[in-house]
C-alpha cells in the first residue's frame, strides 16, 4: 500500500502549464489527390486525428511539436510545427506503414515496428472481409492465436461463446475499448466445455461496423493494465471520423437452407460546433434463425441409460431418429448501439466519450425429454401437460423439449479529458459498464414432491385441535406445476477511474505513471420459488434465496513506466505496478522489455514480466445446483459450492487467492523489402495457483449435501506452463496483370501446454479422487488446436476485389468424462476455405459475397488407443459403440462430442451484403 501512496503523491505533485495552437492542412498523394483516413499524430503523445474524405485535417498541438503523417501503403512523414497554423503534406507510396499503436505502452505511443512487444493490428476491412456475423468469429479467422468455440447444449453458454488467446482461457485476456477496460460478462461457464470455470468480456456484442481497428498485444501486460492481462490485451479502437458514413444490408444462410441471417447497420458521424469536435455512431440490428444439426440416436445406448424397454425406444426413434433433439446454432436477435466522440473544450484540452448498449435475445433448447425418460407411468399428468401423437400413451404423450431463453443486456461508457500542460500529457477518465443475463424456461414442469404447510382452523373455537380441524398440506407442483419458470440470472457491473500522465523528457527518455480505482459488483438474481423449490424446473433450476445476493469489492493500483532509448537502435522499457484488493490484499508486478534494431531491415525484441489475475467475483460467490450430463447416467443434479460458504467450511476449502504468472517473450521481425515483412515470436507463460473449477467429486455423507449426485468447487489447484511460436509473414503490392495481389501467412504453434507439478487437492477427497481429472486437463491444455495457420490472398483489379483465406485447424485432443482411460479422442486436422468477392459498382455502392467454408468441411473426430488395452477396445465394434455413446449422449452430438467443436458444424454458409457510402 505504501507504493500506491507514493505513486499518488507523485501524480498529484505535477505542476501544469502549456502553449497550444490549431493546425489545419491537407494530405495528398503524389498526384495531388486528397488521401482520407491518414493518421496525424503529435509525436510522442496520444494526441491525434485522421484526415477526412478529402484529405483535410484539424488538430490542436504544441506550437513546438512535431506532426507524424502515416497511412497504409505510403511512407511516413514528419513535419515540425514551428508555430505554423497551416501544414499540408504529400505522401509518396511504396513503403509499408509504420502505424502508431496505442496498446502496450504507458509512455509515448510507438509505431508497430518500433515497439518492443508483439502487436497485431487488424483493420475493419480485414474483419468485414471474413463474412462472419460477429466480431469474435471474425477474429477466429484473422488471428491464429485467438480461438473461440461453440458448444451444442450448455444452457447459458448459448448467450456467449468462450474465447481465448494462446490457450489460456477467456479470463486471461484483457479487453480494452479505446484503451479503457471493458466490463466482464455476468456469465460463468460451469458446464464441461472449454472455458469451464471462467468468464470474459462479451466481445461478440461489439458491432463490427463501429470498429476502426483492433490492436492485439500478444504478451503479458499485468504491469501496464492490471488483472486479467496474463495472456495479452485486445484494444478495440472505435471509428472517429465525422464523415465517411455508410449503411450495410446483409443476409445469408447455410447450404442446408437454415440458419438464415438478416442484418442492417448504419455508421455515420458529424462535426460538433464549428468543427470543435466530432461524433461517430453505429446502429446495428440482426437476426439469426435456428440451424439444427442433431445426430441419429443409438437405441441400445438409450435403453441402457434410461432403463427403458428396447422396443419402446426403437418405436420412438423410428419416428424421431434424432430423439427430438435441437442443437447446433440457436435463434438469436440482437440490437447494438454505439457512439464515440470528442470535443475541444479549449485550445489545449479535449473531452472524449464513448458509450455502447447491446440487447441480445437467444432461444435455445434443452435435451428432449423422451417418453421413455419422463414416462406417464411416473408422471401421469404429463399426458395433459404435453399432448402428442404417441400411438399407445394416454393423450398421445410423446415427450417434450424444454426451452432455454436468455436475455442479455450489456453496456459500457467512458468519459474523459485529455490535456497537455507544461509538456505533460494528462488523461483523466471515468468508465462504467455492466452485463445482465436473465433466463426463462418454458415447456417444462417442476416434477418434485413438495407440499404446502398444513393448516389448523379452530372450527368450534375451543382452543384445542379436534378431529377434522387440521388440513394436510397440498401438493404444490407435479400436476399443479406451472410450465413456465423464471430462474433468475446474474449481473456484473464495474466503475473505473483512471489518471494517466506521460512526458518525453528528452530524445532518449520518456516516462509515464498513473493510477486506477475500480469497484466491482456481482449479483446473483433470485429466481421464482417454483423454479428452484424441491429441485426446481426440469432442465434448468433457478437461483435459490440462499445462493443469491449482491457481492462487491474494490481495488486501487498505481504504476510507473520508463522508456530509455540507449541509442537510435536500442530501446529499454520498464514498468512496475502495485495493487491492493479489498478481498485478498496486495500484489506487485513488473515488466522489462527491449528492442534492438539489428539493421535497417531487422529488429529483435524481448520482454520478461510477472503478472497476476484476481479471482473474479463470479468464482468467489457462485453457488448453485445444476443439471448436467453424466456419461452413462444421463442428466443428474450436481452442486457447485463457493469458497466462502458454510458448506466450504464443512469441506475445509480455503478461500481463493490470486493467480501469479511469469512471462517471457523473444522475437525478431523485419522489412526485407518495402512490401515484404515478417515477425517470429517465442513466448513462455508459467502460471502458479491457477484457479480452476474442479471435476465433480463424490459428496461427503452429510445432510448438507443430500440429494446431490456430485460436488464441484473452485480451487487454486494447478501450476501450468505454456509456450509456443507466433509467426506473421506479409507480402503486399505484387503486380499481377492489371491488378495487385497481397499475400499473408500467419500461424501459432503450441510447443508446451501442460500441468507443472502435482494437483493441489483438498484433504477431504476420498482415495483415488481428484478435482483435476484427465477430462479437466484436456479442457485446459488440449481442447484448442495445437497449431493453427491462416494463409490469405487478396487480389484487387479494377472494380473487383477477390479474397481467398485458408484456415488450418490442427489436432485437438480430448479425454471425455466417463470414457475409458485407455482411449482418447482426437479431432482430425482440417482446412476451412473462405471465398470473398467484392464489386465496387460505383464510388458509393459495394456488393460483397462471402462463401464461408466453401468446401463444406465438417469436424471429424476419432478414437485413438493409449495402450494395448485401448487397441483391444478399438478392435471390438460393440465396445467402440459404447464408448462413442458415452461421450456423445448416445450420438446426440455426433459431429462435435459433448465438449464442442472448433469451426462451424453448419457447413457452407453464404453471406451477401450491400454497402452504401453516404
Amino acid at each position: 500500500m505504501k507504493n500506491t501512496i507514493l505513486l499518488f503523491l507523485l501524480i498529484f505533485s505535477v505542476s501544469l502549464t502549456f502553449a497550444q495552437q490549431d493546425v489545419t492542412g491537407k494530405v495528398t498523394d503524389q498526384n495531388g489527390i486528397g488521401v482520407p483516413g491518414v493518421n496525424v499524430i503529435e509525436k510522442g503523445t496520444t494526441n491525434g486525428t485522421t484526415t477526412d474524405f478529402d484529405g483535410n485535417y484539424t488538430i490542436v498541438v504544441d506550437s513546438n511539436g512535431t506532426l507524424v503523417f502515416s497511412y497504409v501503403g505510403y511512407s511516413t512523414k514528419e513535419e515540425a510545427v514551428n508555430g505554423r497554423t497551416q501544414i499540408s503534406v504529400s505522401l509518396s507510396d511504396g513503403e509499408a506503414l509504420a502505424e502508431i499503436v496505442l496498446v502496450g505502452s504507458r509512455t509515448a505511443p510507438r509505431s508497430n515496428v518500433d515497439t518492443p512487444l508483439p502487436v497485431d493490428v487488424v483493420g475493419v476491412k480485414e474483419l468485414t472481409s471474413t463474412g462472419q456475423a460477429t466480431f469474435d468469429k471474425a477474429l477466429q479467422y484473422r488471428i491464429p492465436s485467438f480461438n473461440t468455440v461453440q458448444t451444442p447444449v450448455n444452457d447459458a453458454t448459448s448467450l456467449l461463446d468462450p474465447y481465448e488467446i494462446r490457450n489460456m482461457g477467456p479470463s486471461r485476456t484483457l479487453i480494452l475499448i479505446n484503451g479503457k477496460r471493458k466490463n466482464l460478462s455476468a456469465l460463468l461457464y460451469t458446464q464441461t466445455s472449454p472455458g469451464r470455470g471462467e468468464t470474459g468480456a462479451d466481445i461478440s456484442a461489439i458491432p463490427t461496423d463501429a470498429i476502426k481497428r483492433v490492436e492485439i498485444l500478444r504478451d503479458g501486460a499485468s504491469a501496464q493494465y492490471g488483472s486479467d492481462a496474463i495472456a495479452g490485451v485486445m484494444n478495440i479502437i472505435l471509428k472517429d471520423s465525422p464523415n465517411n458514413g455508410s449503411a450495410t444490408l446483409r443476409g445469408g444462410m447455410t447450404s442446408e437452407g437454415d440458419g438464415e441471417m438478416f442484418g442492417i447497420s448504419v455508421n455515420n458521424g458529424s462535426t460538433i460546433g464549428d468543427d470543435k469536435g466530432f461524433i461517430n455512431y453505429t446502429i446495428d440490428f440482426s437476426k439469426v434463425n435456428l440451424a439444427n444439426r442433431p445426430g441419429t440416436v443409438n437405441a441400445a445406448g438409450e435403453a441402457a441409460d434410461f432403463g427403458a424397454n428396447i422396443a419402446d425406444v426403437e418405436e420412438f426413434l423410428s419416428r424421431r431418429p434424432d430423439a427430438g433433439n435441437i442443437n447446433g446454432s440457436p435463434e438469436t436477435a440482437a440490437s447494438k448501439f454505439l457512439v464515440n466522440g470528442g470535443f475541444d473544450l479549449s485550445d489545449n484540452t479535449q473531452m472524449y466519450f464513448n458509450a455502447a448498449y447491446v440487447y441480445k435475445k437467444v432461444n435455445s433448447f434443452a435435451n428432449y425429454r423422451t417418453p421413455y425418460w419422463r414416462t406417464v407411468t411416473d408422471f401421469p399428468y404429463l399426458a395433459d401437460f404435453f399432448p402428442g401423437n404417441h400411438p399407445t400413451n394416454p393423450g398421445g404423450y410423446d415427450g417434450y423439449v424444454p426451452t432455454f431463453e436468455g436475455l442479455l443486456n450489456d453496456y459500457n461508457g467512458t468519459i474523459g479529458i485529455k490535456t497537455k500542460i507544461n509538456e505533460w500529457n494528462v488523461d483523466l477518465s471515468y468508465t462504467t459498464g455492466g452485463n445482465t443475463q436473465t433466463y426463462k424456461v418454458n415447456n417444462s414442469h417442476n416434477r418434485n414432491l413438495v407440499y404446502s404447510p398444513s393448516t389448523w382452523v379452530d372450527a368450534n373455537n375451543n382452543g384445542s385441535v379436534d378431529d377434522g380441524e387440521i388440513t394436510a398440506g397440498s401438493e404444490l407442483y407435479r400436476s399443479n406445476s406451472a410450465q413456465s419458470f423464471d430462474p433468475g440470472g446474474t449481473r456484473f457491473t464495474h466503475n473505473v477511474g483512471n489518471i494517466d500522465i506521460n512526458r518525453i523528457l528528452s530524445d532518449k527518455v520518456s516516462i509515464g505513471f498513473g493510477a486506477e480505482f475500480r469497484n466491482e459488483v456481482f449479483e446473483v438474481i433470485e429466481g421464482g420459488l417454483d423454479s428452484y423449490d424441491g429441485g426446481g424446473a426440469d432442465s434448468f433450476s433457478g437461483n435459490s434465496p440462499e445462493n443469491s445476493g449482491k457481492f462487491n469489492r474494490y481495488n486501487i493500483g498505481g504504476y510507473f513506466s520508463l522508456d530509455y532509448d540507449v541509442s537510435e537502435a536500442f530501446l529499454l522499457s520498464g514498468t512496475i505496478r502495485t495493487e491492493n484488493y479489498s478481498d485478498f490484499g496486495n500484489t506487485f508486478v513488473y515488466k522489462l522489455s527491449s528492442r534492438l534494431k539489428l539493421s535497417d531491415k531487422l529488429t529483435a525484441r524481448a520482454s520478461i514480466s510477472s503478472g497476476f489475475r484476481a479471482p473474479t467475483l463470479h468464482q468467489i460467490y457462485t453457488q448453485k445446483a445444476q443439471y448436467s450430463f453424466i456419461p452413462g447416467q444421463g442428466i443428474q443434479v450436481g452442486g457447485l459450492v463457493n469458497n466462502v460458504s458454510t458448506q466450504a467450511k464443512l469441506l475445509g476449502l480455503p478461500e481463493l487467492d490470486a493467480e501469479t504468472s511469469n512471462n517471457f517473450t523473444i522475437g525478431v521481425g523485419g522489412k526485407l523489402t518495402s512490401t515484404l515483412s515478417f515477425t517470429v515470436d517465442y513466448y513462455s507463460i508459467n502460471v502458479e495457483d491457477r484457479i480452476v473449477l474442479g471435476s465433480e467429486v463424490t459428496p461427503p455423507n452429510s445432510p448438507a449435501f443430500a440429494g446431490l449426485s456430485d460436488l464441484s468447487f473452485f480451487a487454486n489447484a494447478l501450476d501450468t506452463k505454456t509456450s509456443g511460436l507466433d509467426v506473421v509473414i506479409s507480402q503486399k503490392n505484387i503486380s499481377l496483370g492489371s491488378g495487385e495481389l497481397d499475400l499473408n501467412l500467419s500461424g501459432n504453434y503450441t510447443i508446451t501446454n501442460e500441468r507443472d507439478g502435482a494437483v493441489k487437492d483438498p484433504a477431504f477427497l476420498a482415495a483415488g479422487q481428484t478435482i483435476v481429472t484427465p477430462t479437466q486437463e484436456a479442457l485446459f491444455f488440449t481442447s484448442r488446436p495445437k497449431t493453427k495457420w491462416i494463409l490469405g490472398a487478396n487480389y484487387d483489379i479494377g472494380k473487383w476485389g477477390w479474397s481467398l483465406n485458408n484456415t488450418y485447424f490442427g489436432k485437438t485432443t480430448f479425454k471425455q468424462q466417463g470414457m475409458s482411460n485407455d482411449l482418447r479422442t482426437e479431432f482430425t486436422p482440417k482446412i476451412v476455405t473462405d471465398l470473398g468477392i467484392n464489386f465496387n459498382a460505383n464510388d458509393k455502392l459495394t456488393i460483397a459475397l462471402n462463401v464461408n467454408n466453401l468446401l463444406n468441411v465438417l469436424p471429424e473426430w476419432s478414437f485413438k488407443a493409449e495402450n494395448a488395452a485401448g487397441q483391444a477396445i478399438l478392435a471390438d465394434a460393440a465396445q467402440v459403440q459404447n464408448q462413442s455413446n458415452l461421450i456423445t449422449f448416445n450420438q446426440r452430438y455426433s459431429q462435435m462430442t459433448y465438449d464442442g467443436y472448433h469451426f462451424s458444424q453448419l457447413g457452407t454458409m453464404f453471406n451477401l451484403s450491400l454497402n452504401y457510402k453516404f
